[in-house]
């Protein structure tokens, strides 16, 4: 299996990652910069979403080409990491969730467009995604395992909500989310989750509260707190990432999320 890590805020190498090449990848969306190397016996391709010393702010991410350019390495499943804020006053602060349903109702990029690959009217290949639950299975199982490994504290399952950036959201803004069932928001993985799924790329996420959303806790989370707790997460996914790619060395490609109706 070639695996795919898509990394975030606060992790812009991959502990233990070895890397044996750094090129740009390019694709109809715009080129990309990937690292290709083994990590924990798997042959693996690292993207950082931000860039070193965070040079896109999530506003600024580029996921069509992003997306387009791990399918284009051949990787045969994606594992992506993102920091985020609880919706949950009860769950703790450092925990990990590894999400099994998403709400991204507005469904578009950064940019404005309909998040999707099918941006062209005729265009080859094009078609509906249709699934049941947009996170790949044996993926997830594999990031649970690889956190339970190192006895982290990881909850089984919960609805990832994508927020635009880069601002943070407002108490009303957070209601209502908590009301449509959301666990915790971050303000990349919504259209990472699509885009993969139309690929027919088998893509799961895990991530790390950092933080209690606006009007959660009684209190705000100190900034102070939460910068710590970003600087904590590099090694808190860099041993669940490295623990789940183990699980996953003798595996075969996993199935793609659902089903993509092709229309031509």
């Amino acid at each position: 299996m070639k695996l795919g890590v898509i990394t975030g805020s606060g992790t812009h190498s991959l502990p233990g990652f070895h890397v044996d090449s750094a090129s740009s990848e390019r694709t109809r969306f715009g080129a990309v910069e990937l690292a290709e190397g083994l990590f924990a016996g798997l042959q693996t391709v690292h993207l950082s979403r931000h860039g070193r010393g965070h040079e896109r702010l999530s506003s600024h991410v580029n996921h069509r080409a992003n997306i387009s350019a791990l399918a284009q390495r051949g990787v045969d499943a994606v594992l992506a990491v993102t920091v985020c804020g609880a919706l949950e006053a009860t769950s703790p602060l450092g925990a990990l969730i590894v999400f099994d349903d998403l709400h991204f109702p507005t469904n578009r990029l950064p940019e404005g467009p309909l998040c999707s690959l099918f941006d062209e009217a005729g265009g080859k290949g094009r078609g509906h995604w249709v699934f049941e639950a947009p996170f790949s299975e044996p993926l997830r199982r594999a990031l649970l395992h690889g956190a339970q490994e190192h006895q982290l504290v990881v909850h089984d399952g919960g609805s990832y909500g994508h927020v635009d950036g880069p601002r943070f959201n407002s108490r009303s803004e957070i209601r209502a989310l908590h009301s449509a069932g959301v666990s915790a928001v971050s303000q990349t993985a919504g259209p990472e989750t699509v885009l993969a799924g139309e690929a027919e790329l088998p893509y799961a996420l895990i991530g790390y509260l950092t933080d209690y959303a606006n009007g959660v806790a009684a209190r705000p989370t100190p900034v102070e707190e939460l910068m710590r707790l970003l600087g904590t997460s590099t090694e808190v996914f860099g041993v669940t990432l490295a623990a789940a790619a183990g699980h996953l060395a003798q595996s075969a490609r996993p199935p793609a999320s659902g089903t993509v109706i092709r229309m031509g």
